[in-house]
């Protein structure tokens, strides 16, 4: 065997979302913040991503975490989610999946029974605090990037449903928040093919009609999801954030809870303090606390604080052989969709 690249990886999953973090083999990303080198790998360099994120070594389901070093006093590490479609700046279940991972391999040391991890991410910092017992992570709780409504209400014309509505948010990505009734859909198991396909259809033609960026950090722009919600009877969330090539985040999904908590905020329904679950597709649950009001720019926004567990469930190797004919991997449409 001889491999022209090996990576190592810690394997995790939250609530059933997997998140797979890079732990060996890669070098540092050029930019000298990670908005900077969240740009470079999305419009100067994306072989990384292509090489993890797509066929042979891997599928459309689950993320790679890809850890650097800090470019901001204070931090423990850089944090970039790599997807099949793009890398991102943040998402709450992989940002759950880096401490779990880092703490139980000892990359840091674990301290019971807190040990305060913090990741650097384009969208800011944030604080992590996991909850230690045992040599285990039994929780992580995540001190989320400010949330806002860009746009209340917004309405998208489809060929299929017609009307939509949908609110614009920024939980850490930017989101449309949609009630899934519109599109005759309930989030529930046995929907999750509909939900995926339709729900990245529909992101699709927003993102045509929509131009978003971050007010201070450009380099985050774009709708990244649409996220169904619909409310349960005991007061819970019930959320679907769908994600190319059209399949459902099996976690409650941290970003798009964390944009909801803002909407809700905008509503007049909740005040700092307050609590919100959200239930994934699945049943996983996470938990959202309100903890002050802020604001990003010209929006009114919301400081909220994302929990949740994850366990690992493997380590792995992944190596490049100089002769392998794809470096850089393939999609195809039989798995892939439209994305191929």
């Amino acid at each position: 065997m001889r491999w022209k690249r090996t990576l190592q990886t810690v394997d995790v999953h939250c609530t059933g979302e997997i998140g797979r973090v890079i732990t060996g083999g890669t070098l540092d990303i050029p930019g000298a913040t990670m908005a900077a080198k969240l740009n470079h790998i999305n419009t100067v360099d994306d072989g990384l991503r292509r090489l993890l994120c797509s066929e042979p070594r891997s599928g459309p389901a689950g993320s790679f975490v890809l850890l650097t070093p800090a470019t901001r006093p204070g931090a423990d590490f850089g944090f970039i989610v790599l997807q099949p479609d793009q890398a991102h700046a943040m998402s709450g279940s992989n940002a759950m999946c880096a401490v779990t991972a880092v703490l139980e391999t000892g990359m840091k040391e674990m301290t019971k029974p807190q040990t305060v991890v913090t990741l650097d991410t384009a969208a800011g910092l944030v604080r992590a605090v996991a909850d230690c017992a045992d040599g285990k992570v039994v929780r992580v709780s995540l001190d989320m990037p400010p949330s806002f409504v860009a746009r209340r209400d917004a309405v998208v014309e489809t060929p299929q449903w017609g009307p939509v509505r949908y609110d614009l948010c920024f939980g850490g990505v930017f989101y449309a928040l949609v009630d899934p009734e519109q599109l005759g859909l309930t989030i529930a198991p046995q929907n999750a093919r509909r939900l995926g396909a339709e729900g990245v259809a529909l992101r699709d033609l927003i993102a045509r009609d929509v131009t978003i960026a971050h007010p201070e950090t450009p380099e985050i722009n774009g709708i990244a999801y649409v996220m169904f919600r619909s409310e349960e009877v005991d007061g819970a969330v019930r959320t679907c954030t769908t994600l190319p090539p059209g399949r459902v985040d099996r976690s409650p999904c941290g970003t798009g809870s964390n944009a909801n908590m803002a909407v809700r905020f905008s509503d007049g329904r909740v005040k700092p303090g307050d609590t919100v679950v959200s239930r994934s597709t699945i049943g996983g649950e996470f938990t959202t606390l309100f903890l002050e009001e802020a604001r990003v720019g010209p929006y009114p926004a919301t400081r909220n604080r994302v929990s949740g567990r994850c366990w690992i469930y493997g380590i792995s190797q992944i190596g490049l052989d100089p002769d392998d004919p794809f470096p850089t991997g393939f999609i195809l449409s039989d798995t892939w969709g439209g994305a191929a």
